[in-house]
Protein backbone atom coordinates (compact mmCIF):
# COMPACT_ATOMS: atom_id res chain seq x y z
CA UNK A 1 0.00 0.00 0.00
CA UNK A 2 2.87 2.37 0.87
CA UNK A 3 6.36 2.44 -0.66
CA UNK A 4 8.76 1.10 1.95
CA UNK A 5 11.73 2.80 0.27
CA UNK A 6 10.63 6.27 1.40
CA UNK A 7 12.53 7.35 4.51
CA UNK A 8 12.81 10.21 6.99
CA UNK A 9 10.43 13.14 7.11
CA UNK A 10 9.31 12.57 3.54
CA UNK A 11 8.29 9.04 4.43
CA UNK A 12 6.16 10.21 7.37
CA UNK A 13 4.54 12.92 5.27
CA UNK A 14 3.81 10.52 2.47
CA UNK A 15 2.27 8.00 4.82
CA UNK A 16 0.05 10.65 6.46
CA UNK A 17 -1.06 11.95 3.09
CA UNK A 18 -1.67 8.47 1.81
CA UNK A 19 -3.77 7.54 4.85
CA UNK A 20 -5.84 10.69 4.49
CA UNK A 21 -6.50 9.91 0.84
CA UNK A 22 -7.36 6.33 1.76
CA UNK A 23 -9.94 7.49 4.29
CA UNK A 24 -11.53 9.87 1.79
CA UNK A 25 -11.75 7.28 -0.95
CA UNK A 26 -13.06 4.29 0.94
CA UNK A 27 -13.74 4.87 4.62
CA UNK A 28 -15.60 1.97 6.22
CA UNK A 29 -19.37 2.45 6.34
CA UNK A 30 -20.96 3.32 9.65
CA UNK A 31 -24.08 1.41 10.65
CA UNK A 32 -27.08 2.60 12.60
CA UNK A 33 -29.89 0.66 14.27
CA UNK A 34 -33.28 0.11 12.68
CA UNK A 35 -35.77 -1.30 15.18
CA UNK A 36 -39.05 -2.98 14.27
CA UNK A 37 -41.80 -3.12 16.89
CA UNK A 38 -44.66 -4.89 15.13
CA UNK A 39 -47.76 -6.74 16.26
CA UNK A 40 -50.20 -8.94 14.40
CA UNK A 41 -47.79 -10.71 12.06
CA UNK A 42 -48.12 -14.46 11.68
CA UNK A 43 -45.41 -17.01 10.92
CA UNK A 44 -45.15 -17.81 7.21
CA UNK A 45 -44.92 -21.20 5.57
CA UNK A 46 -41.48 -22.79 5.28
CA UNK A 47 -41.03 -21.49 1.74
CA UNK A 48 -41.23 -17.78 2.57
CA UNK A 49 -39.64 -15.10 4.75
CA UNK A 50 -40.35 -11.50 5.67
CA UNK A 51 -37.87 -8.90 4.39
CA UNK A 52 -37.51 -5.25 5.30
CA UNK A 53 -36.50 -2.52 2.83
CA UNK A 54 -35.80 1.20 3.02
CA UNK A 55 -36.58 3.60 0.20
CA UNK A 56 -33.45 5.70 -0.31
CA UNK A 57 -33.40 8.75 -2.63
CA UNK A 58 -30.98 8.19 -5.49
CA UNK A 59 -31.13 4.40 -5.28
CA UNK A 60 -32.83 2.68 -8.20
CA UNK A 61 -34.30 -0.03 -5.95
CA UNK A 62 -35.05 -0.14 -2.22
CA UNK A 63 -32.23 -1.29 0.06
CA UNK A 64 -32.72 -4.48 2.06
CA UNK A 65 -32.52 -4.21 5.85
CA UNK A 66 -32.59 -7.99 6.37
CA UNK A 67 -34.88 -11.02 6.42
CA UNK A 68 -36.64 -12.68 9.32
CA UNK A 69 -39.05 -15.50 10.12
CA UNK A 70 -39.66 -14.91 13.82
CA UNK A 71 -42.68 -12.76 14.63
CA UNK A 72 -41.45 -11.91 18.13
CA UNK A 73 -40.54 -8.24 18.50
CA UNK A 74 -38.71 -5.91 18.94
CA UNK A 75 -36.10 -6.79 16.33
CA UNK A 76 -33.10 -4.58 15.54
CA UNK A 77 -31.02 -4.52 12.34
CA UNK A 78 -27.73 -2.79 11.53
CA UNK A 79 -28.21 -0.59 8.46
CA UNK A 80 -25.87 1.80 6.68
CA UNK A 81 -26.29 5.05 8.62
CA UNK A 82 -26.13 7.40 5.65
CA UNK A 83 -28.77 5.44 3.77
CA UNK A 84 -30.97 5.05 6.82
CA UNK A 85 -30.79 8.75 7.70
CA UNK A 86 -31.91 9.71 4.20
CA UNK A 87 -34.57 7.00 3.81
CA UNK A 88 -38.09 8.24 3.17
CA UNK A 89 -39.96 5.02 3.94
CA UNK A 90 -39.74 1.45 5.23
CA UNK A 91 -41.49 -1.41 3.40
CA UNK A 92 -42.05 -4.99 4.53
CA UNK A 93 -42.44 -7.70 1.89
CA UNK A 94 -42.91 -11.45 1.72
CA UNK A 95 -40.12 -13.16 -0.22
CA UNK A 96 -39.32 -16.74 -1.31
CA UNK A 97 -36.86 -18.28 1.14
CA UNK A 98 -33.29 -18.65 -0.11
CA UNK A 99 -33.59 -16.17 -2.97
CA UNK A 100 -30.32 -15.35 -4.74
CA UNK A 101 -29.10 -13.23 -7.65
CA UNK A 102 -31.22 -10.54 -9.28
CA UNK A 103 -34.42 -11.80 -7.65
CA UNK A 104 -32.95 -11.15 -4.21
CA UNK A 105 -31.80 -7.63 -5.07
CA UNK A 106 -35.27 -6.10 -5.30
CA UNK A 107 -38.51 -6.45 -3.32
CA UNK A 108 -41.23 -8.79 -4.53
CA UNK A 109 -44.71 -7.66 -5.52
CA UNK A 110 -46.00 -8.97 -2.20
CA UNK A 111 -45.64 -5.75 -0.21
CA UNK A 112 -47.39 -6.03 3.14
CA UNK A 113 -46.55 -3.04 5.35
CA UNK A 114 -45.27 0.48 4.80
CA UNK A 115 -44.07 3.27 7.11
CA UNK A 116 -43.30 6.80 5.91
CA UNK A 117 -40.55 8.52 7.91
CA UNK A 118 -41.17 12.06 6.72
CA UNK A 119 -39.00 14.25 8.94
CA UNK A 120 -39.22 11.94 11.96
CA UNK A 121 -37.24 8.93 13.16
CA UNK A 122 -40.27 6.96 14.34
CA UNK A 123 -42.77 5.92 11.68
CA UNK A 124 -46.13 4.25 12.20
CA UNK A 125 -46.63 1.08 10.20
CA UNK A 126 -49.82 0.42 8.26
CA UNK A 127 -51.03 -2.00 5.61
CA UNK A 128 -49.38 -0.87 2.37
CA UNK A 129 -52.46 -0.91 1.58
CA UNK A 130 -51.59 -3.47 -1.14
CA UNK A 131 -54.19 -1.86 -3.33
CA UNK A 132 -54.11 0.01 -6.59
CA UNK A 133 -57.58 1.51 -6.34
CA UNK A 134 -59.80 2.20 -3.35
CA UNK A 135 -59.24 1.61 0.34
CA UNK A 136 -60.00 -1.21 2.75
CA UNK A 137 -61.93 1.21 4.95
CA UNK A 138 -64.67 1.10 2.29
CA UNK A 139 -64.79 -2.72 2.17
CA UNK A 140 -68.32 -4.15 2.31
CA UNK A 141 -70.59 -6.69 0.65
CA UNK A 142 -73.12 -9.48 1.03
CA UNK A 143 -73.32 -13.24 0.66
CA UNK A 144 -76.14 -15.74 0.24
CA UNK A 145 -76.66 -19.50 0.61
CA UNK A 146 -77.30 -21.47 -2.60
CA UNK A 147 -76.03 -24.80 -3.93
CA UNK A 148 -76.48 -24.68 -7.71
CA UNK A 149 -73.62 -26.88 -8.91
CA UNK A 150 -75.50 -30.20 -8.59
CA UNK A 151 -78.43 -28.85 -10.61
CA UNK A 152 -78.60 -29.82 -14.27
CA UNK A 153 -77.84 -26.63 -16.17
CA UNK A 154 -78.96 -24.68 -13.13
CA UNK A 155 -82.64 -25.21 -13.87
CA UNK A 156 -83.74 -27.38 -10.93
CA UNK A 157 -83.40 -26.49 -7.25
CA UNK A 158 -82.58 -29.67 -5.36
CA UNK A 159 -83.54 -28.18 -2.02
CA UNK A 160 -80.03 -28.25 -0.54
CA UNK A 161 -79.13 -24.57 -0.69
CA UNK A 162 -77.67 -24.67 2.82
CA UNK A 163 -74.63 -26.44 1.31
CA UNK A 164 -73.23 -23.49 -0.64
CA UNK A 165 -72.20 -19.87 -0.19
CA UNK A 166 -71.76 -17.17 -2.83
CA UNK A 167 -70.48 -13.61 -2.51
CA UNK A 168 -73.05 -11.20 -3.91
CA UNK A 169 -76.81 -10.63 -3.95
CA UNK A 170 -79.19 -13.40 -5.08
CA UNK A 171 -81.30 -12.86 -8.17
CA UNK A 172 -81.84 -13.96 -11.75
CA UNK A 173 -78.98 -13.65 -12.36
CA UNK A 174 -77.18 -12.96 -9.03
CA UNK A 175 -75.16 -9.75 -8.93
CA UNK A 176 -71.84 -8.81 -7.39
CA UNK A 177 -71.95 -6.77 -4.21
CA UNK A 178 -68.42 -6.96 -2.81
CA UNK A 179 -66.66 -3.62 -2.50
CA UNK A 180 -62.94 -4.38 -2.28
CA UNK A 181 -59.83 -2.55 -3.49
CA UNK A 182 -58.04 -3.91 -6.53
CA UNK A 183 -54.99 -5.87 -5.41
CA UNK A 184 -51.46 -5.77 -6.74
CA UNK A 185 -50.13 -8.84 -8.54
CA UNK A 186 -48.63 -10.26 -5.34
CA UNK A 187 -52.02 -10.75 -3.65
CA UNK A 188 -55.39 -12.47 -4.04
CA UNK A 189 -58.60 -12.58 -2.06
CA UNK A 190 -59.83 -15.89 -0.63
CA UNK A 191 -63.15 -16.89 0.88
CA UNK A 192 -63.53 -19.16 3.93
CA UNK A 193 -66.25 -20.87 5.93
CA UNK A 194 -65.46 -21.61 9.58
CA UNK A 195 -66.59 -25.09 10.65
CA UNK A 196 -65.61 -25.50 14.28
CA UNK A 197 -61.82 -25.35 14.31
CA UNK A 198 -61.58 -25.89 10.54
CA UNK A 199 -61.45 -23.10 7.97
CA UNK A 200 -62.57 -24.32 4.57
CA UNK A 201 -61.56 -22.36 1.49
CA UNK A 202 -64.09 -21.34 -1.13
CA UNK A 203 -61.30 -20.42 -3.57
CA UNK A 204 -59.13 -17.45 -4.43
CA UNK A 205 -60.19 -14.54 -6.60
CA UNK A 206 -59.21 -11.09 -7.81
CA UNK A 207 -62.48 -10.03 -9.47
CA UNK A 208 -65.76 -9.71 -7.56
CA UNK A 209 -68.01 -10.21 -10.60
CA UNK A 210 -66.58 -13.44 -12.05
CA UNK A 211 -66.15 -17.01 -10.87
CA UNK A 212 -63.17 -17.63 -8.62
CA UNK A 213 -60.10 -19.77 -9.31
CA UNK A 214 -61.84 -22.84 -7.87
CA UNK A 215 -64.75 -22.76 -10.32
CA UNK A 216 -65.47 -26.21 -11.73
CA UNK A 217 -62.48 -27.75 -9.99
CA UNK A 218 -64.25 -29.33 -7.05
CA UNK A 219 -67.99 -29.04 -7.48
CA UNK A 220 -69.09 -30.16 -10.93
CA UNK A 221 -70.91 -33.49 -11.01
CA UNK A 222 -70.97 -33.85 -14.79
CA UNK A 223 -70.44 -31.93 -18.00
CA UNK A 224 -74.08 -30.82 -17.82
CA UNK A 225 -73.84 -29.63 -14.21
CA UNK A 226 -74.03 -25.92 -13.53
CA UNK A 227 -70.75 -24.39 -12.36
CA UNK A 228 -72.52 -21.72 -10.36
CA UNK A 229 -73.16 -18.01 -10.75
CA UNK A 230 -70.51 -15.59 -12.11
CA UNK A 231 -69.39 -14.80 -8.55
CA UNK A 232 -66.76 -16.05 -6.13
CA UNK A 233 -68.16 -18.80 -3.94
CA UNK A 234 -68.43 -22.54 -3.42
CA UNK A 235 -70.75 -25.50 -3.02
CA UNK A 236 -69.50 -28.03 -0.47
CA UNK A 237 -70.30 -31.46 -1.90
CA UNK A 238 -66.99 -33.04 -2.94
CA UNK A 239 -63.33 -33.08 -1.90
CA UNK A 240 -63.90 -32.47 1.81
CA UNK A 241 -60.74 -31.56 3.74
CA UNK A 242 -59.56 -33.99 6.37
CA UNK A 243 -61.69 -33.70 9.49
CA UNK A 244 -64.65 -32.15 7.65
CA UNK A 245 -67.80 -33.91 6.44
CA UNK A 246 -69.50 -32.91 3.17
CA UNK A 247 -72.12 -31.86 2.26
CA UNK A 248 -71.44 -28.98 4.60
CA UNK A 249 -74.32 -27.02 6.13
CA UNK A 250 -73.19 -23.36 6.03
CA UNK A 251 -76.10 -22.06 8.13
CA UNK A 252 -74.99 -20.39 11.35
CA UNK A 253 -71.33 -20.45 10.37
CA UNK A 254 -68.87 -17.59 10.04
CA UNK A 255 -67.89 -16.56 6.50
CA UNK A 256 -64.61 -14.69 6.00
CA UNK A 257 -62.75 -13.01 3.16
CA UNK A 258 -58.99 -12.81 3.60
CA UNK A 259 -56.17 -11.24 1.61
CA UNK A 260 -53.57 -13.86 0.68
CA UNK A 261 -50.00 -13.55 -0.60
CA UNK A 262 -49.62 -15.01 -4.08
CA UNK A 263 -48.03 -17.45 -4.54
CA UNK A 264 -49.02 -18.97 -1.20
CA UNK A 265 -47.67 -22.15 0.41
CA UNK A 266 -50.03 -22.23 3.39
CA UNK A 267 -53.42 -23.93 3.54
CA UNK A 268 -54.51 -21.58 6.35
CA UNK A 269 -55.82 -18.04 5.86
CA UNK A 270 -53.32 -15.20 6.07
CA UNK A 271 -53.45 -12.63 8.85
CA UNK A 272 -55.38 -10.03 6.77
CA UNK A 273 -59.11 -10.71 7.09
CA UNK A 274 -60.96 -7.49 6.21
CA UNK A 275 -64.50 -8.92 5.85
CA UNK A 276 -66.50 -11.35 7.98
CA UNK A 277 -70.13 -12.23 8.54
CA UNK A 278 -72.42 -14.87 10.03
CA UNK A 279 -74.72 -16.92 7.85
CA UNK A 280 -78.33 -16.99 9.04
CA UNK A 281 -80.72 -19.92 8.87
CA UNK A 282 -82.46 -18.84 5.65
CA UNK A 283 -81.18 -19.68 2.18
CA UNK A 284 -81.58 -17.46 -0.89
CA UNK A 285 -83.30 -15.12 -1.53
CA UNK A 286 -82.14 -14.15 1.95
CA UNK A 287 -78.69 -12.57 2.09
CA UNK A 288 -76.31 -11.57 4.85
CA UNK A 289 -73.92 -8.62 5.23
CA UNK A 290 -70.17 -8.66 5.58
CA UNK A 291 -68.70 -6.31 8.14
CA UNK A 292 -65.33 -4.63 7.74
CA UNK A 293 -62.73 -4.86 10.50
CA UNK A 294 -59.16 -3.61 10.59
CA UNK A 295 -58.40 -5.50 13.81
CA UNK A 296 -56.59 -8.27 11.92
CA UNK A 297 -54.25 -5.84 10.18
CA UNK A 298 -50.68 -5.73 11.57
CA UNK A 299 -49.49 -2.48 13.11
CA UNK A 300 -46.53 -1.02 14.95
CA UNK A 301 -43.58 1.32 14.58
CA UNK A 302 -40.24 1.47 12.81
CA UNK A 303 -37.53 3.46 14.59
CA UNK A 304 -34.21 4.63 13.11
Amino acid sequence: MFKKTIVGVLAIGAIVASCNNDDDAGSPSVNSDLTLELSGLEALGTGYVYEGWIVVPGETVPVSTGVFTSVTFPQTYAVDKEQLDSATAFVLTIEPAGETGEAAAAPSNTKLLKADFGTTNIANVGVDPISIEGDFADAAGNFFLRAPTDEALGTVNNGNDENGVWFGLPGTPPVASLVLPKLDTGWKYEGWVVDGKELISTGTFTMVNTADDNAGAADGFSETAFDGPPLPGEDFFRNAPEGVTFPLDVRGKAVIISVEPFPDDSAAPFVLKPLSGIAGMDTAPANYPFEYSSSTFPSGTVTR
